[in-house]
């Protein structure tokens, strides 16, 4: 399964950041899920942000483990993530990202 991340960088310093592509991994409950990778370019200016798309697959294998984590331990209504990545610049200029995170799944309401 193929689809877009769409990032959102933000540079909480003065120099803009230059970067010349992006690489991702998408680990949910735990698990590796995604990853991605994209060789467009771009700027994020000083004290900015940017929209980045990224491209990230979900093999077969990871979307079965995911299933099989969450059936095996009951409803599940919080589900850790965490997102590493990087930016690339050359030898030097690669800027390394992290985000982590909860995301909260509502509970299925009853009808009657």
């Amino acid at each position: 399964m193929r689809f877009n991340l769409k990032l959102r960088i933000q540079n909480p310093n003065e120099a803009a950041i230059n970067y010349n592509g992006v690489a991702l991994e998408l680990d949910v409950n735990g698990l590796p899920l995604a990853s991605g990778v994209s060789s467009r370019g771009g700027v994020v200016n000083g004290f900015g942000e940017s929209l980045i798309e990224v491209p990230v697959t979900i093999s077969a294998f990871s979307l079965l483990r995911q299933a099989w984590g969450i059936t095996e331990n009951g409803p599940v209504q919080h589900v850790p993530y965490r997102l590493r990545g990087k930016l690339g610049g050359g030898l030097w200029g690669t800027r390394r990202f992290t985000n982590a995170g909860v995301i909260s799944i509502p509970e299925p309401r009853d009808t009657p």
